[in-house]
């Protein structure tokens, strides 16, 4: 049931964030020219303490969106795009910032990501020893 609920969240979430932008396109006159030839990117991002994401019920959920400009419920949307095109959308290759001291308690945290980059389908889930190695890796991606 869990399982379900944060699929609903999401699928919602994400419908809200890649068809929000279009709506507005729609009732656009007909001679309006696109503001952007970019692929969208749009994500739901959500957060939840436990080991897996099919156990675990979402925390907090926010919408990022990086293409045509960087916008969503994140809050710092736009260092987060930062970060993610210098990763090249791979969230993977997001590295822990070296500075930050972390305790070695183990209170799992997992983060999901679903939606579309740059026209490709996302779907990621990582899960972090605490909140602290949380924040630290991917600096602002994963600090909501």
């Amino acid at each position: 049931m869990r399982n379900t609920a944060r699929w609903a969240a999401t699928l919602g979430l994400t419908a809200t964030a890649v068809c929000g932008p279009l709506a507005g396109a729609a009732l656009a006159s007909p001679g309006t020219a696109p503001a952007s030839l970019h692929a969208p990117s749009a994500l739901v991002l959500t957060v939840g303490h436990g080991e897996s994401a099919a156990t675990v019920t979402p925390v907090r959920a926010v919408t990022l969106t990086c293409a045509p400009t960087a916008s969503g419920t994140h809050p710092d949307a736009e260092s987060a795009c930062a970060e993610l095109r210098g990763a090249g959308g791979d969230l993977d290759a997001l590295a822990a910032d070296a500075d930050v001291l972390c305790t070695r308690e183990y209170a799992p945290v997992v983060v999901t990501v679903d939606g579309v980059w740059q026209g490709r389908r996302v779907s990621y889930e990582r899960t972090f020893a605490n909140e602290c190695v949380k924040s630290a890796h991917g600096a602002s991606v994963f600090t909501f």
